[in-house]
């Protein structure tokens, strides 16, 4: 049915996007975090960096992951920290920019960053349950933020690429309505309850199936899973 599951597709993308970089090249990966796409930067000059402030329990409340390595970072800091003694061929964050304080102050900082000529990769969530709490201070970016503000910062936008649609959103949530319930303790959870959440998922499935390419759904302009974004520095 074209379904599209929303950490698959974006790994993929980011796990393509990555290798296809030059040999050499100087990446920063901001807000790396456990390093996840260190495995596909082993031709490239790899720096991570990430404040490694959450500990997998965070405060206790929304979804935590309960196990978190930083271990792996080169150096530690507040990303509006980041030293600006160099730039980059490319800076890298994905999944980060719902956390840090003030996304558009981490943009420009990130701009700042990337050598003439280079480029950002950035993904973030459309609209995200709270994760990562308390360090978790927006709940999404459309299209028109990456627009507005990396072409004032002197970008040229190569990619904009929406990841999933509305339909694929609500298949998501859909299937957590399960782990939220338990977690909730909300609810009785019973053989119709069952068949009633499976019928909505699989109606969402089919509707998703006929919203369009898997990549290029009619309804992302409503609401996705997030954006894929590439954009490159004018040099």
């Amino acid at each position: 049915m074209g379904r599209i599951k929303n950490q698959q597709a974006r790994e993929s993308w980011i796990g393509k996007t990555l290798e296809a970089l030059p040999k050499g090249s100087s990446l920063l990966d901001v807000g790396a975090g456990e390093c996840a796409y260190k495995k596909h930067c082993g031709h490239l000059e790899y720096l991570a960096q990430d404040i490694a402030q959450y500990d997998g329990s965070g405060d206790g409340s929304g979804l935590q992951t309960k196990v978190w390595d930083t271990t792996e970072l080169d150096f530690v800091c507040d990303l509006y920290d980041i030293p600006e003694d160099r730039q980059f061929d490319t800076v890298f964050c994905s999944e980060v920019l719902e956390h840090v304080v003030d996304p558009v102050r981490a943009v420009e900082k990130m701009a700042r960053l990337v050598k003439p000529g280079g480029q950002m990769i950035l993904t973030a969530p459309f609209n995200s349950l709270t994760h990562f709490s308390p360090y978790h201070y927006c709940t999404g970016f459309s299209r028109y933020f990456y627009e507005i503000h990396l072409k004032r910062l002197g970008f040229d936008m190569k990619e904009l690429t929406p990841n999933g649609g509305f339909f694929d959103s609500m298949d998501q949530e859909i299937g957590r309505m399960a782990r939220v319930r338990k977690l909730y303790k909300a609810g009785w959870r019973g053989p119709l309850t069952v068949i009633f959440t499976q019928l909505l998922r699989l109606n969402a499935r089919l509707l998703a199936a006929q919203d369009g390419p898997r990549m290029a759904r009619r309804s992302s302009e409503l609401q996705c899973f997030g954006w894929f974004v590439i954009a490159r520095k004018k040099g």
